[in-house]
């Protein structure tokens, strides 16, 4: 008899007792995912998710004793393989902006979750970027204008190959391993590669921050 496929585990942050249980009671109806721990504020979090290391974190904004973006940043560098969607009410551009800054890698408005939260997890704990759809349009438009606008061309100076900016196109566009790899024809582990590369040449940390990258030095 074939085996199961693995559960995504995930960790809740949420200061709201009964916002936590109405995620905990939608996410696990759904056999793709297990809930694994709580926390109710950010550095509860910061604990809970270094000691348990989930495949993604959803994470609250407006957290007690430390936020969710500062959460966030810790925990991208305690634990850089988790996964975070930020789950809140927030749409400025701001609060956008410096989550994926932070290291997150997705993010969904509360008012969107009983909907679109289990397709967010399910796609970040693939390796792609998530945004919802209320705040897609001025993300992308932001990206845009970064890239028309960008003063310096740094193509000169590009450090990666020609792969690895095919890679990196399809990092910026929200692709996963397995979306990329049958997009170009090669296996996920190359992709895996790939990035890892990327990553480490571009000198940031998650594969958020390399699209802001690729957007600012016009790379892509």
């Amino acid at each position: 008899m074939p085996e199961s496929p693995k559960k995504i585990s995930v960790v809740i942050v949420e200061d709201h007792e009964l916002m936590r249980d109405g995620i905990r009671s939608s996410i696990e109806a759904d056999q793709r995912f297990e809930v694994v721990g709580e926390a109710a504020d950010g550095e509860e979090a910061v604990e809970l998710v270094n000691r348990l290391c989930p495949d993604v974190v959803i994470m609250d904004i407006g957290l007690p004793k430390l936020d969710g973006i500062e959460a966030t940043r810790k925990l991208n560098e305690l634990v850089p393989q988790v996964k975070v969607i930020m789950l809140t009410s927030h749409r400025s551009e701001h609060e956008v902006f410096a989550s994926f800054c932070s290291g997150a890698s997705g993010y969904c408005l509360k008012e969107s979750a009983s909907k679109l939260l289990k397709t967010a997890l399910a796609s970040v704990a693939d390796g792609a970027i998530w945004f919802d759809p209320h705040i897609a349009g001025f993300v992308v438009e932001a990206f845009s204008v970064a890239g028309r606008s960008a003063v310096k061309d740094d193509s000169a100076d590009n450090p990666l190959s020609e792969r690895e900016v095919d890679v990196l196109k399809l990092v910026v566009e929200g692709m996963s391993n397995k979306e990329i790899a049958s997009a170009l024809t090669i296996s996920t582990a190359t992709v895996r590669t790939h990035v890892e590369h990327i990553l480490e040449k571009l000198a940031v940390s998650g594969r958020t921050q390399a699209a802001v990258e690729a957007i600012r030095r016009n790379l892509v």
